[in-house]
């Protein structure tokens, strides 16, 4: 069999590579949004560095934490795929940690759960893509959407909430500029054409 190189055999790395990254940038749709950057239901595979986790008890049953560590990709991202270095992501986890004693000094530690984009920041901009309050907006619309899943089936309170009972609230419609005003007039003037 031959390839787009002509040569016979499978398709090289660099050929493979080339069609992720092409699909990466592609515009894609979930549920109406759309989208671009990794295609829903595929997975990355991170290594986290030594980081640093921080704790302050602030009652009996509540902790104010955070994390800062360097994660680094397990394989190799794709030839142009991604977003440019400097790029920028703020989300929000809600997940469950499970941690278990062996000695005075060390516990065994796992979290499970979900990560929600709430904004991201382009390298090439001062300022992120949405505000502050929209941001707030999003969270409170997605935690509340927790909330409705937690109340309708409190028995899986261990495992993390399933993805798809939980209304994944949308950006607002992009700004309507010049551009876009003048295509869409250009497409109904085809579009009186046509019928």
């Amino acid at each position: 069999m031959a390839t787009s190189n002509g040569k016979s055999g499978k398709r090289t790395q660099k050929e493979a590579d080339k069609d992720l990254a092409k699909s990466y940038n592609q515009f894609k749709e979930f549920e109406g949004q759309q989208y671009t950057g990794m295609k829903i239901g595929r997975s990355h595979k991170w290594y986290y560095d030594k980081g640093e986790w921080k704790e302050t008890k602030t009652t009996p049953d509540l902790w104010t934490i955070s994390y800062a560590v360097t994660k680094r990709r397990a394989g190799k991202a794709p030839e142009g795929s991604g977003v440019p270095v400097g790029t920028e992501y703020h989300w929000y986890i809600v997940a469950h940690q499970h941690v278990r004693k062996l000695n005075a000094n060390d516990y065994t530690t796992s979290l499970s759960g979900l990560k929600f984009k709430l904004a991201h920041r382009r390298a090439d901009k001062d300022k992120w893509n949405i505000s502050d309050k929209a941001q707030r907006n999003r969270l409170i619309k997605f935690l509340k959407g927790i909330i409705v899943q937690l109340e309708n089936a409190p028995e899986n309170l261990n495992q993390a909430p399933d993805t798809k009972a939980v209304p994944i609230p949308k950006k607002a419609p992009a700004k309507r500029t010049a551009v876009t005003t003048r295509k869409k007039a250009a497409t109904r003037k085809k579009k009186v054409i046509i019928e």
